[in-house]
């Protein structure tokens, strides 16, 4: 499970004393913990399954990357860096991306299952993507993928 990783892995940056990794495991484990407050109160759940937890380190990463594009534009380049090592941290603990070959294989393979047609089956097609491939995919680059592939 990634949390009991999470833990682990904070135990050890703890005992080695690095700073930053700590630091950015304590936002993840907060994070984490919030969404399980929330969703506790809401239905009652038992805890977070890896893939809502996934979920939520792709999220903190979309953020920090939107933050490295306005530390950069606004000249702060150390504080970009700072948030692109924070980048790495998290994406230890998400599967691979897909190389773009991977992706327009399983775009063509989801056009193929969903017997896509057009534009009109777009989200049909990101639905299927969205099923199998959380977490590995940028959906964003697909679905441009996707509209430029049916035009």
């Amino acid at each position: 499970m990634i949390r009991e990783r999470l833990s682990g892995d904070l135990k050890s940056a703890i005992k080695s004393e690095d700073a930053h990794r700590v630091a950015t495991l304590r936002l993840i484990c907060a994070a984490i913990k919030d969404r399980d407050l929330a969703t506790a109160q809401a239905d009652n759940a038992d805890g977070l399954s890896d893939e809502e937890v996934r979920a939520i380190l792709v999220k903190m990463v979309k953020q920090r990357e939107q933050s490295i594009a306005d530390f950069e534009e606004s000249g702060r380049l150390d504080l970009a860096e700072e948030e692109k090592a924070e980048i790495d941290i998290i994406r230890e603990y998400l599967p691979r991306p897909f190389s773009d070959s991977e992706m327009d294989q399983a775009i063509a393979k989801a056009i193929e299952k969903t017997g896509a047609q057009g534009v009109r089956d777009i989200n049909r097609v990101m639905s299927h993507l969205k099923a199998r491939h959380a977490g590995r995919m940028d959906f964003t680059r697909a679905c441009c993928q996707l509209k430029n592939s049916f035009r």
